[in-house]
């Protein structure tokens, strides 16, 4: 297909299956390709979503730059790899020196799929002027699907301001900008402080960047239920496997760098906050271990209550990630749901998880628990921790925290 200027339409028309090609071919003057992948708001959020000849793929390897050839860049893509905070692809290319656009002899950008061309957007120099750089297409989610817009679009400046333009920022001595480093180096402070963690948090930073969640900063605090029918629980060291895997997302999100923990049967029981110098035997040390304080019925309300006005006493902190988690036997129902209701206008996101149990009571109705300003609640319940892959745990806990994180900032809960 031979794609027009202003054109739109299906991806799906073009591109079957989530792998294709996107080739941008210049001849008669040098200039660099780059791919931009904004957010909602046409910004580039994450510098690290800058794909091009001194960053070659983006964290999730859904955009990644295959070759380069004496006119030709290479795109390969695999769309549902992207965060769902990204929503737009932009390819662009810039001259990196004197030259303009009206300098260029042809050119085109080709869609390839199993090493065939599936559309072609063709353009010369007579198109454009004193131009040093072109958006050429742009690819974007629109409800939930994938489409196509040709832009062929002249933009003054070079790369330097298409960065500007786009929300990034540029050095002042020189016209590409850095390599944005992960904003916390999980991965090589878990090895030095808690080795036996590593794999744990090389997963977690996976799914972190499936979600767009990288840059994320939050406090984490996890709620333990210590009601008698938890015991078998604790023995067999499921607890602890749990608590394993929710320190590496704490110490990403890095707020302060530690887990906040309570336990709870009949009242909240607050525990030291868990990091990477007290991780290892937690659950059989921590203020004498699980079996001094696990026992009794199980309250939710006055555990709940002891957490929201813990993170509500720092208005301007960061917003916080609870994970809940519970066995079931849940009958507080109507206490429980004013609860929710009165802390959706909160900066907290509770993720609630049932282990081993049955009963769930309301906590497996919150997506239609109505009177909430915004959705402040996910559930998601397992037979056993080890029903789920390390990878998909992740996933699962970390599903409905972006959607939060948007809704709650529309609606000024969090800044």
């Amino acid at each position: 297909m031979h794609l027009a200027r202003g054109q739109r339409l299906p991806l799906s028309d073009l591109i079957s299956g989530p792998r294709f090609q996107v080739s941008i071919e210049l001849q008669g003057l040098a200039a660099d390709a780059s791919c931009f992948g904004l957010d909602a708001h046409g910004q580039l959020a994450d510098e690290r979503y800058m794909v091009f000849f001194n960053q070659p793929e983006s964290p999730c390897r859904g955009l990644r730059l295959s070759g380069s050839r004496d006119s030709a860049t290479d795109f390969d893509l695999v769309l549902e790899r992207l965060p769902t905070t990204i929503e737009r692809l932009v390819f662009v290319a810039a001259i990196d020196g004197q030259d303009t656009m009206g300098q260029l002899t042809k050119g085109r950008v080709v869609l390839r799929q199993n090493a065939g061309d599936v559309a072609t957007f063709a353009f010369q120099g007579s198109d454009f002027d004193q131009e040093r750089a072109l958006m050429l297409i742009e690819l974007y989610r629109k409800g939930g699907l994938w489409r196509l817009a040709v832009n062929g679009q002249g933009f003054n400046g070079g790369l330097d301001a298409l960065v500007r333009h786009f929300g990034g920022e540029v050095a002042e001595e020189t016209e590409v900008p850095p390599v944005a480093p992960p904003p916390v180096s999980l991965e090589k402070r878990i090895a030095q402080e808690a080795p036996h963690l590593l794999s744990l948090a090389k997963k977690a930073t996976l799914s972190l960047e499936k979600q767009g969640l990288q840059s994320t900063v939050a406090r984490v605090g996890l709620v333990l239920d210590a009601s008698g029918s938890m015991r078998q629980q604790y023995k067999s060291g499921r607890v602890q496997e749990l608590l394993d895997r929710v320190l590496p997302l704490a110490l990403h999100f890095d707020d302060d760098g530690q887990l906040d923990v309570w336990a709870f049967d009949r009242v909240a029981k607050p525990l030291p906050p868990a990091t990477t110098g007290n991780i290892k035997g937690y659950v059989d040390s921590a203020n004498g271990g699980w079996k001094a304080w696990y026992g009794g019925a199980n309250d939710e309300p006055a555990v709940m209550r002891v957490v929201i006005d813990a993170y509500r006493r720092e208005p301007k902190a960061p917003p916080a990630y609870v994970l809940f988690v519970s066995d079931g036997g849940v009958h507080q129902n109507r206490a429980i749901k004013a609860l929710m209701i009165e802390a959706a206008q909160y900066p907290i996101f509770w993720q609630f998880l049932g282990l081993g149990g049955r009963n769930y009571g309301i906590l497996e109705r919150l997506d239609t628990l109505e009177g909430r300003i915004v959705d402040n609640c996910g559930f998601f319940a397992m037979d056993d921790l080890h029903s789920l892959t390390e990878e998909q745990l992740y996933d699962r806990m970390l599903q409905e925290f972006p959607d939060w994180l948007r809704d709650a900032r529309a609606k000024g809960i969090i800044r």
